[in-house]
């Protein structure tokens, strides 16, 4: 299901929780309040084609990184980026409204962080199957450790390793995740 921003974009309230409707733009970044979010009704055949597509949620804090991976992202074709979150409690609210199969964070957060939001996923079933990505600037051994120990299969350096994310999300939207 789809969900876009209503009251927040007339008030101008910002929370930091972005979701995106691709129909309109894929570079269309909506502040949400978090207060009043409505499902967008679709018609079937494209419902159908959004399914087919690799559904992606970015954890990050940055809108300058943000921006940046979101038009990378709309350049792969059946890769569809639902939203963004810039905070831990924002992700897990996105998280359980739109459940997502691969799900890209940053450690540090502007409040919370990654590692904690690792953690409450890896203690939930539901998540079991969603590709947990880490692209961050701590990159050291310690950190790839304890993001393995709660189910992270991929992680990048954000300074020099975003071309193999990149190119891993565009072979996941040709294979999908199981292959």
């Amino acid at each position: 299901m789809n969900y876009r921003a209503t009251d927040s974009i007339k008030s101008g309230h910002k929370n930091g929780m972005r979701l995106l409707d691709h129909e309109h733009t894929t570079r269309a970044l909506q502040r949400d309040a978090g207060r009043h979010m409505m499902p967008v009704q679709r018609d079937a055949s494209l419902l159908e084609q959004k399914q087919d597509a690799l559904q992606v949620m970015l954890v990050e804090d940055s809108h300058i990184i943000s921006d940046l991976i979101s038009e990378n992202l709309a350049r792969i074709p059946k890769l569809r980026l639902l939203g963004i979150a810039e905070t831990e409690t924002e992700a897990l609210s996105m998280l359980q409204a739109q459940p997502c199969d691969v799900l890209i964070l940053d450690i540090q957060l502007r409040q919370g962080n990654g590692i904690n939001l690792l953690r409450v996923l890896s203690a939930d079933p539901a998540y079991a199957k969603t590709l947990k990505i880490v692209l961050s600037n701590h990159v050291s051994g310690t950190y790839r450790r304890i993001c393995e120990q709660y189910g992270v299969q991929f992680f990048f350096d954000k300074t020099s390793e975003f071309p193999q994310l990149q190119m891993l999300l565009s072979r996941l939207s040709q294979t999908g995740i199981d292959s």
